[in-house]
């Protein structure tokens, strides 16, 4: 049986910057053409960059979004290559929207060949739900059984979601005489959803009798990492290649079309390559890339969308509060692996409270990562701050006011140096503290970047022994050592807070899985302290709509994922 010859272009593309993507996307096309490829497969919404958010609504940028489309039309050649764009929605307004109004968008995929747009399908599923509000965006497609004549083979182009759902599109181009799938996306990463998109691909591959073409996107977006981790799947449903993850790859393979060349039982859009091609007895079946266990997805997802989010946002380096805790180490360690030693800036700022352990721990966690290190201490400043406070606190005692001073100092002291030399102040809190609140507010919340958001404690651990098993650059005596904000004589994070290995389980079936409280005391967990962590978790949400944005790893990050009313009467679970 003769193949076709699928090119596909994992690359890592920049919202709003279409100079940027239209080079990119240019590259990427005489790159398959040079390859000899049939057709060549771009993210979804690569010409805008994804995801766009409210730009769809600014006409001056879908314009400018179309008019890159046809230059990127006009540069194609023999090979088809399939674009996401914004396209504007033919026809009159959608039910409810005002003359004053824009005209909706659609989310949309071009096939670009010899010159010209030969064709055009609009997703038909759009996501309404986690970090995806689609519908505020877009319109649907109309026509989910599209296929196309590519090679002499008859093609279905869906995008993203369009595959997610039994008897969705694809399977509806199948059914319409497709004998390959083709499938664009902007995936974004979340822990373990690897193995549950190949379920998905395999699936449809299976069902279809058609091979599978999935390409996603790569790189950070603010919170959101694409992962890539593109898939071929045969007409079996058998695994003939698979991207590596977190980075950029284009790949090339021939893949036997799915079910004999016949006419499709719908119509087929005019044959846009019919050329027969050359080629090498032996067909092109690149190696695939090994899957990544979870600690290091995580951690380099982490590290990516740190990377994109500081460079793509004009920044060079960086600057870390160094604390002597573990959170703070690994948040330098990641920022050094994704920017480079000489790109971070590691400062500790002891007050009377910390301990000459933490100082030499953050000292030695500098040497090892070979960062530049600088010591300021607070203990003079705080000692200011409480003498211009002291009418004002007239006969009260020492409290959460004093403790919450130091790391409020800490803070400004990190943005000054961030305006002086241009350096993004990276935050260090972690998922556990930012949702019980065990947090400052204009302190150690302070900074550009939360690369640990949405990272539980104990996850920070293990991420923390993974890194070291590849280098032991965090010392040993940051990892043992009792958690503590040194805000205080002998304080310890369990002195407000229920153990991490017990508070951690429960945070998750509160926030993640959205289980009541009496469902969770229910599985098991002391009922008592599932009432105060919930509790804590409910009066602090004001406290998280104020913190900078970070990495989404979870299903329910932060921000993204959840969002709560902060005035909120509800206190039930």
């Amino acid at each position: 049986m003769e193949t076709i010859r699928v090119a596909g272009a994992q690359i890592n593309l920049r919202v709003g910057d279409l100079d940027y993507n239209e080079a990119r996307l240019l590259d990427s096309m005489e790159w398959a053409e040079s390859q000899g490829a049939d057709v060549l497969l771009c993210p979804e919404l690569a010409v805008p960059g994804y995801p766009p958010e409210d730009l769809v609504m600014r006409p001056g940028f879908v314009d400018a979004n179309l008019e890159l489309l046809d230059r990127l039309a006009a540069a194609a050649g023999d090979t088809v290559s399939v674009v996401g764009f914004i396209d504007r929605v033919d026809g009159g307004r959608s039910a409810g929207v005002s003359d004053a109004e824009p005209r909706r968008a659609a989310n949309a995929a071009a096939l670009l060949h010899r010159g010209r747009v030969r064709g055009v399908y609009r997703k038909v599923l759009l996501p309404n739900y986690g970090v995806f509000d689609e519908d505020r965006y877009f319109a649907p497609g109309a026509d989910p059984g599209a296929v196309w004549g590519i090679g002499g083979v008859v093609a279905g182009v869906s995008i993203c979601e369009d595959i997610w759902v039994p008897d969705g599109p694809p399977s509806r181009q199948a059914a319409a005489g497709a004998q390959i799938l083709l499938n664009i996306n902007g995936s974004p990463f979340q822990a373990s959803k690897g193995a549950q998109r190949a379920r998905h691909i395999h699936r449809e591959a299976a069902s279809s009798g058609a091979p599978v073409v999935y390409l996603n996107l790569v790189g950070g977006q603010d919170e959101l990492v694409f992962d890539g981790g593109s898939m071929v799947v045969d007409r079996h449903g058998a695994l003939r290649y698979r991207a590596p993850s977190f980075e950029e790859d284009r790949f090339v393979i021939d893949i036997e079309p799915g079910g004999p060349r016949h006419a499709s039982a719908g119509p087929v859009a005019a044959a846009v390559r019919i050329d027969p091609l050359t080629r090498p007895s032996q067909p092109l079946s690149p190696s695939s890339a090994d899957p990544l266990d979870e600690p290091e997805e995580i951690y380099r997802a982490l590290t990516l969308g740190l990377r994109d989010y500081v460079l793509k946002n004009g920044f060079s380096k960086v600057v870390v509060g160094l604390s002597g805790g573990i959170d703070s180490a690994l948040t330098a360690v990641i920022a050094v692996d994704a920017l480079g030693p000489e790109a971070v800036r590691g400062i500790t700022m002891p007050s009377k409270f910390s301990s000459g352990g933490s100082v030499r721990d953050s000292e030695e966690l500098a040497r090892r990562l070979g960062i530049r290190f600088e010591r300021v201490t607070i203990s003079d400043l705080f000692a200011e701050f409480q003498t211009a406070l002291e009418d004002l606190f007239e006969g009260t005692g020492f409290g959460v006011a004093e403790e919450n001073l130091q790391p409020r100092i800490r803070g400004t002291l990190l943005m000054a140096v961030s305006n002086k030399h241009g350096e993004m102040v990276i935050a260090t809190g972690n998922k556990s503290e930012m949702a019980v609140g065990y947090a400052t507010l204009y302190g150690d919340m302070a900074g550009g970047y939360a690369v640990l958001k949405d990272v539980l404690k104990t996850k920070v651990y293990e991420l923390a022994e993974w890194r070291n098993r590849r280098g032991a650059v965090i010392p040993d005596e940051i990892v043992r050592k009792p958690p503590s904000a040194e805000l205080r004589p002998d304080q310890l994070d369990t002195d407000s807070l229920p153990p991490y290995d017990l508070l951690d389980p429960v945070l998750t079936a509160y926030i993640e899985e959205d289980r009541s409280v009496d469902d969770i005391a229910a599985a098991g967990w002391d009922r008592d302290m599932v009432i105060k962590v919930a509790a804590m978790v409910d009066r602090n949400e004001y406290k998280r709509r104020q913190a900078p944005p970070g990495v989404k790893i979870t299903a329910k990050a932060f921000g993204r994922d959840r969002r709560l009313p902060i005035t909120n009467g509800w206190r039930r679970g």
